[in-house]
């Protein structure tokens, strides 16, 4: 048993916010790319069925997946780094609407925009109308986000929702600075968890 963190990402993944949060908590960590070659991804399937990254192995053995649920665990079971509000408190309600507000509908948008073809049996022939829903989904979404950002999700504190929120709003369809333009907030965010020592590493590591 290892007593040590397995992230299994990719770069420009939903991994980022992962990586991320196991700066954030502090916890060892090793970082595995996986490959987009169909014997990468068919090899990745023995640990993770679903074949799509992040998975985190966690310290007992466990694979786990989907980024929204890996950053609850890992806010969950590393209290002390006070990456999320307490367990209980009307704070960490709002912490895990958010989470789950942030993968259920941005991060689908997200998968329908870059992806728009596997959303209809027409495929490509519909790809274009698809992306263009997307996006102005995603600006609906975004725009709801928004109005909550005081300067962070739940106020004068960072945590891990911060790092999805500044992930997913980074994939954005829109140029950065019309977006900004449009949720000045956003723009605000992005600077504020952008100069994190914790996501200037995972950044230079992504680009690698």
């Amino acid at each position: 048993m290892s007593s040590s963190y397995l992230l299994f990402g990719r770069p420009g993944s939903g991994s980022y916010a992962v990586q991320i949060a196991l700066e954030e908590i502090g916890a060892p960590y090793e970082r595995v790319w996986v490959g987009k070659e169909p014997e990468a991804v068919e090899k990745f399937r023995a640990l993770n069925p679903a074949g799509r990254v992040p998975a985190l192995r966690l310290p007992d053995g466990t694979v786990l997946s989907e980024s929204a649920a890996i950053l609850i665990h890992l806010s969950l079971a590393h209290p002390d780094a006070k990456v999320a509000p307490a367990v209980g408190t009307t704070a960490h309600a709002r912490y895990l609407q958010w989470m789950v507000y942030l993968s259920a509908n941005v991060y689908e948008t997200a998968l329908r925009y870059f992806y728009s073809a596997r959303y209809s049996t027409r495929g490509e022939s519909d790809a274009e109308v698809i992306r263009a829903q997307a996006t102005n989904d995603y600006l609906r979404q975004l725009e709801l986000v928004s109005r909550q950002l005081s300067p962070y999700v739940l106020g004068g504190q960072f945590t891990l929702v911060d790092a999805y929120l500044h992930m997913l709003a980074s994939w954005c369809p829109l140029a950065p600075e019309m977006l900004y333009e449009h949720f000045p907030s956003l723009g605000v965010h992005a600077r504020l968890v952008a100069a994190r020592p914790t996501v200037l590493k995972v950044e230079a590591d992504n680009a690698a």
